[in-house]
């Protein structure tokens, strides 16, 4: 959500636009320059996944004082939302909801679904009083429970990136990440969180069914130790690596040395996989999961852009390796065809301009 932020803001002022963003505070990742006003809550940390900000409803109100807005554009899930409610000042002025993804009752983390139910009503009432929801794919619209009510105030907007974020790396950078990569074997990078959905123990398992591939997985998460040990169990020290948070420039270095970026997810809260539209960026093939009801299939063209395959299966996914190791022609035409698909469906003018004709209706 944060990488579409900054990719989305710049883009809408493009468009005529005067944006602003309220935003939680992580990292010193954030304190770059943007130009465009930029509050930033302190949060004290995540609760399920989630971000803790008590002063949230003091910086909302601050920002509605300070900036006067026509409109808002609110980002969800994000439970710091729901302060929207509680507002006066904020409940005078219309809003939008942006769709990212449901808070899935998931059968991997089952905390989850009981933090539901009190989250439900709470989500319910931001859409009922909301002049538009937008989502992100044709198949996450269709199959979110908590949207069927709201179907006909809903649109579908296709998230979008500026490949002019993704620069070919400099030379530095493309040697460091070149001395990272065992020569002669298939180089495949996964860049994410280690987190329950993103299906990181999946992909160890398929990658310890493959010969000739070297793996480095990029991100941090409580997964961490857990698939460190399955890395010792499967003897896989010498072609997996877990690199963690690296700086945006090597992260991309490694992106741009790639053969293959996969991304394993195996539950809907992988809900669009901005990631895959940077490897496109990059030219770069994909491999993802078909998960059902998810936008990443609808993102992804199988044998077109990249290959598909079934969620949660070690076998499906090593067979889908094998087949862009077997066939490098094959895998150039892939990320040749996800760079095209790119510019011609996911690039953020696109999606700003699309906004842009939102905000205005709503505006009259």
């Amino acid at each position: 959500m944060e990488q579409f932020l900054g990719d989305l803001l710049p883009a809408l002022q493009r468009e005529g636009i005067e944006p602003a963003a309220l935003v939680h505070a992580h990292n010193e990742a954030e304190r770059r320059e943007k130009p465009f006003p930029l509050w930033r809550v302190p949060s004290w940390g995540r609760l399920l996944y989630a971000p803790v900000s008590p002063a949230y409803p003091q910086w909302l109100a601050k920002m509605i004082q300070s900036f006067h807005p026509d409109l808002l554009h609110i980002h969800l899930p994000n439970p710091s939302a729901f302060w929207t409610l509680a507002l006066p000042a904020v409940r005078r002025i219309p809003w939008i909801i942006h769709w990212h993804a449901d808070v899935v009752a998931s059968e991997i983390d089952t905390r989850l679904a009981l933090a539901y139910r009190l989250y439900r009503p709470l989500e319910q009432a931001l859409l009922r009083h909301s002049a538009k929801i937008i989502t992100t794919s044709p198949p996450y619209r269709d199959s979110s429970e908590p949207l069927k009510t709201w179907r006909a105030k809903t649109e579908v907007v296709p998230l979008g990136i500026d490949p002019g974020r993704l620069p070919p790396p400099d030379a530095a950078d493309l040697a460091w990440a070149e001395a990272q990569w065992q020569s002669g074997i298939l180089r495949a990078l996964c860049l994410g969180r280690l987190t329950y959905y993103k299906g990181h123990r999946v992909l160890l398992e398929a990658v310890a069914r493959c010969k000739d591939i070297h793996l480095i997985c990029v991100g941090g998460g409580e997964l961490l130790e857990e698939l460190e040990h399955q890395i010792r169990q499967r003897s896989l020290q010498d072609r997996v690596r877990l690199a963690g948070q690296l700086p945006e420039r090597q992260r991309n270095a490694l992106l741009a040395s790639c053969d293959v970026l996969v991304l394993p997810s195996v539950e809907r809260t992988e809900a669009f996989g901005l990631v895959l539209l940077e490897a496109m960026a990059y030219g770069k093939p994909v491999i993802a999961t078909r998960v059902p009801g998810s936008g990443m299939g609808w993102v992804v063209e199988n044998g077109e852009t990249g290959l598909l395959v079934k969620p949660d299966d070690a076998a499906a996914l090593a067979q889908a390796f094998d087949t862009v190791r077997e066939y490098p022609g094959r895998r150039g035409q892939m990320g040749e065809a996800g760079r095209a698909r790119l510019e011609q469906r996911f690039h953020i003018r696109a999606c700003a301009r699309h906004l842009a004709r939102i905000y205005q209706t709503i505006r009259g």
